[in-house]
C-alpha cells in the first residue's frame, strides 16, 4: 500500500506513526509498579500509581482525539468502516465471555456445588455445624450472618432505569439517522443522566449491603459472586457512560452524519450489551 505526498490509498487508511502505544505502555508500567510498591508499603508507591493513571488519561484523550480528527477528515473509507465494526463486535464478544465465566461460577455454586455438599450429609460437621445446603448458604459460625439482597427495591429501580436508557438511546439513534439532531442530543443527554443515576443507586445499594446487611466479599460464595458480577457490571456501566458522554460532546460539536456515525453506533452497541447483561444478572443474582 503506497502513501505518497500525504495521500492515502482510498481503499484503506494508513495512519501516521503514533506515540500513543508507547505512552500507554509507560502508563500501565507505572500503574503496575505503583500498585506493587503501595501494597508493600513503599512510600512512593501511591504517587507512582497516580502518575500512571494521569499518563493513561492523557493517552486516552490524545489517542481518541487523533481517531476523531481522522474520522472527521473523511479518511476512513468503507474497508476501515468494516474493520471497525468487526473490531467492536469481537470486543463485545470478549466481554460476553468475560461475564460468562462469572455466571458459570454462579451456576456451579448454586446448581452443582451446594446441592452436592448437601447430598453427603456426613460431611456437614466437617464444613460447619448445622450446614444447610440452601442457596444462599450461611457462611459458618466465625462469620457474621448476612442478609441476601432483595430483588424488588433498588435493583428493580435500576432495571427500569437501564431499560429506559436503552429506549432513549435508540430514540437518539433514530434522530441521528433521520437528521433530527435535537432528538439526538436530547436522547443522549437523557441516557447519560440515566447511566449516572444507575451508578448512584448502585453505590447506595452497596453501602446499605455492606453496613446494614453484613453482606461482604467474604460472605461465602454468595457474597463473592454477588460483588464480582454486580461490581464488574457497574464498571461496564461507568465505561459506557463515559463513552456516551463523549458521543454527546461530539454531537454538540456537530459531529456525525446520518450515513457516517460508527463512533455513536459502537457506543450504542456497548450500552445495549450492558443492558442485556444486567437483565440476566437481575434474574439470576437478585430474583431467583
Amino acid at each position: 500500500m503506497n502513501v505518497e505526498n500525504g495521500i492515502h490509498d482510498p481503499h484503506y487508511f494508513v495512519p501516521a506513526p503514533s506515540r500513543w502505544p508507547i505512552v500507554g505502555s509507560i502508563a500501565l508500567f507505572c500503574m503496575g509498579m505503583g500498585a506493587a510498591f503501595w501494597m508493600n508499603d513503599v512510600g512512593a508507591g501511591k504517587y507512582v500509581l497516580l502518575t500512571g493513571f494521569a499518563i493513561l488519561i492523557w493517552m486516552i484523550f490524545g489517542w481518541f482525539g487523533d481517531v476523531i480528527r481522522e474520522a472527521q477528515a473523511g479518511q476512513y473509507g468503507t474497508q476501515v468502516d468494516h474493520s471497525l465494526r468487526w473490531g467492536m463486535s469481537w470486543f463485545i464478544f470478549s466481554e460476553v465471555m468475560f461475564f460468562a465465566a462469572f455466571f458459570g461460577a454462579l451456576f456451579y455454586a448454586r446448581v452443582i456445588s451446594v446441592p452436592e455438599l448437601g447430598f453427603f450429609s456426613h460431611t456437614h460437621d466437617l464444613l460447619w455445624h448445622n450446614f444447610n445446603a440452601v442457596w444462599p448458604t450461611s457462611t459458618g459460625p466465625k462469620v457474621d450472618p448476612y442478609q441476601p439482597m432483595e430483588a424488588f427495591g433498588l435493583p428493580a429501580i435500576n432495571t427500569a432505569i437501564l431499560l429506559t436508557s436503552g429506549a432513549t438511546l435508540t430514540w437518539a439513534h433514530w434522530g441521528l439517522v433521520e437528521g433530527k439532531r435535537d432528538h439526538l442530543k436530547i436522547g443522549l443527554a437523557i441516557t447519560v443522566l440515566l447511566g449516572l443515576s444507575f451508578l448512584t443507586l448502585q453505590a447506595i445499594e452497596y453501602h446499605h449491603a455492606w453496613t446494614e446487611m453484613s453482606l461482604h466479599l467474604a460472605s461465602g460464595a454468595y457474597g463473592a459472586t454477588f460483588y464480582m458480577l454486580t461490581g464488574f457490571h457497574g464498571m461496564h456501566v461507568l465505561v459506557g457512560t463515559i463513552m456516551l458522554i463523549t458521543m454527546l460532546g461530539r454531537a454538540l460539536r456537530g459531529h456525525f452524519t446520518p450515513k457516517h456515525h460508527f463512533g455513536f453506533e459502537a457506543a450504542a452497541w456497548y450500552w445495549h450489551f450492558v443492558d442485556v447483561v444486567w437483565l440476566i444478572l437481575f434474574v439470576f443474582v437478585y430474583w431467583l
